[in-house]
């Protein structure tokens, strides 16, 4: 396994040689990390599913460089689809469509939809259309973790966890820090209306305004099978718990104006909406470093991305309160 840290142009290419020879690489979008192959190559796309732990029922998402390579993996587009992806790609955003037969399932888990985003990365987007000047059509890339696991937001925390479980020939792409640090909003676009399965920082108002029709939610719209979609999901070693009762020796995260409990340890004090989305993994995985037991957290209030972040949260807490 190689790092490329802050990698050049020469060493994307290579990258995407890798992918194209059948390799997995791991490369940062503005979300998380991902963990990516050749979406055509079942072979390729198996070692993902090896080094995550991940069942194969799980479908992953193909990530691809412009809206212009939908038809390469879906068909019977809606129009409300075209109009979110000319809105929001690049962007943190996966749209779940009909597939076609390219899209094989053990791209889909056995599911007649495919998950496609374009990532609004630098890397990422030049790590696509490098794949895609070697005839590649599509990398396959659920977040570099192991299944379950908080989702990595440097690319030291894919080698922490993923290090043991990947080859010589992989490599890993180092370019900092997420911007965004939660996963993408995952829409399914195979109805008449857009159902939002996985909230994110397109919101469902962003998602409204964009195409005029109501949007519903997953809890009784939608029974597909997505990424992240699990009750026990982004969970560190340490119980996660939500609530303010933190005691001597207790992680603590919340926003900076919410005092720390005597004798917790303050892992994260962001200071708006978007700090809380970008530090959240790096602070629970602090905590295991740590070696904490348990960690509190205020969920943060309010529509938006602070949705997203407290449906990561129910999910890391498998909902337990003080």
């Amino acid at each position: 396994m190689q790092v490329f840290s802050n990698p050049t142009q020469n060493e994307i290419e290579m990258a995407a040689k890798a992918l194209k020879d059948g390799n997995l690489v791991a490369f940062p979008t503005e979300t998380v990390y991902g963990l990516g192959a050749d979406a055509t190559n079942e072979k390729a796309v198996g070692k993902i599913y090896v080094a995550k732990g991940r069942p194969r029922n799980h479908p992953v998402i193909v990530h691809i460089s412009s809206a212009k390579q939908l038809d390469n993996w879906a068909v019977e587009i809606p129009e409300y689809a075209i109009r979110l992806g000319s809105a929001y790609w690049p962007g943190p955003m996966t749209l779940i469509l009909k597939r076609n037969s390219r899209a094989s399932d053990y791209i889909t888990g056995g599911q007649e939809s495919v998950g496609l985003r374009v990532p609004n990365q630098q890397v990422a987007l030049a790590l696509t259309r490098e794949f895609e000047k070697l005839n590649g059509l599509g990398i396959a890339a659920p977040s570099a973790n192991r299944f379950g696991s908080v989702s990595p937001t440097t690319a030291q925390a894919v080698e922490e966890e993923l290090r043991k479980f990947l080859g010589s020939e992989d490599l890993i792409l180092d370019a900092g820090l997420c911007e965004i640090g939660v996963e993408s909003s995952i829409i399914d676009c195979t109805q008449f209306n857009p159902v939002v399965l996985r909230p994110g920082a397109i919101t469902k108002e962003m998602i409204e305004q964009i195409t005029n029709l109501p949007v519903s939610l997953k809890a009784d719209k939608s029974e597909l099978r997505a990424p992240g979609l699990l009750d026990n999901h982004y969970a560190p070693k340490a119980k996660v718990i939500l609530g303010l009762a933190a005691k001597q020796g207790d992680g603590f995260i919340a926003l900076d104006q919410i005092p720390t409990p005597d004798g917790s340890i303050r892992l994260a004090s962001p200071a708006s909406i978007e700090e809380y989305a970008k530090d959240l993994y790096q602070a629970l995985r602090m905590g295991d470093q740590l070696g904490l037991s348990q960690i509190y957290v205020v969920e943060p209030k309010g529509i938006g991305l602070a949705i997203a972040i407290r449906d990561r949260l129910a999910k890391a807490s498998s909902g337990k309160r003080d």
